[in-house]
């Protein structure tokens, strides 16, 4: 891959940083030719500091490494696109991301809920998902009898993967019966959590 470090004074190029998951983008860093190099070897994303005028590997000081999963350079070959799977918090304010926006790398689950309450709002030919909240909460709880049925089945059988699969429509049917409830998975969770602890 050929960066083009010295296509500016400084020598610095532009680094996106992205979540290999979510693709949500955390920040925006720079990196010298040394940067790259130390990023390349060590697997952690290591940046050129404007401020502290040296190398900073992201997480040094709070142990949230960017721990490299590809990387990419534009078309003009002056910036970088690289892909990360964030150990934690990524902006130094504790957010998600630099931009205050929250990132569901932890939980895909949590990512699915979100997906599921933009489809509600759309047109129901357009949408699954739109077509179940259309035809309201008795149809959106028989659809998760049903799937609780269909992988009660297959858990006696040996075929692994059409019980996964089956397991896999059961929750995302219950993720939208507890949206057509108010509620989220989150909420489930805090009374488990609850429960736990007495």
């Amino acid at each position: 891959m050929k960066i083009d470090f010295k296509k500016y004074s400084d020598g610095l190029v532009p680094a996106v940083i992205q979540d290999v998951d979510t693709h949500k983008v955390l920040m925006l860093g720079f990196m010298n030719e040394d940067a790259w190099n130390e990023t390349m070897q060590s697997g952690k994303v290591t940046f050129y500091s404007r401020s502290k005028r040296r190398l900073w590997t992201k997480g040094e000081e709070s142990g949230n490494f960017l721990e490299l999963r590809s990387a990419t350079v534009d078309c003009d070959n002056d910036t970088l696109l690289i892909k990360v799977h964030p150990l934690g918090p990524v902006c130094h304010t504790g957010a998600d991301t630099c931009w205050d926006e929250k990132n569901h790398k932890q939980d895909f689950i949590y990512y699915l809920e979100d997906i599921i309450e933009l489809r509600k709002k759309v047109s129901p030919e357009e949408s699954y998902v739109a077509r179940l909240f259309h035809k309201g909460i008795n149809k959106i709880a028989q659809k998760v009898g049903e799937e609780a049925v269909e992988t009660v089945i297959e858990a006696k059988d040996n075929n692994d993967d059409l019980f996964l699969n089956e397991s896999a429509d059961l929750l995302f049917h219950y993720l939208i019966l507890l949206n057509a409830k108010g509620y989220r998975l989150k909420d489930v969770a805090d009374i488990l959590q609850q429960r736990h602890a007495k």
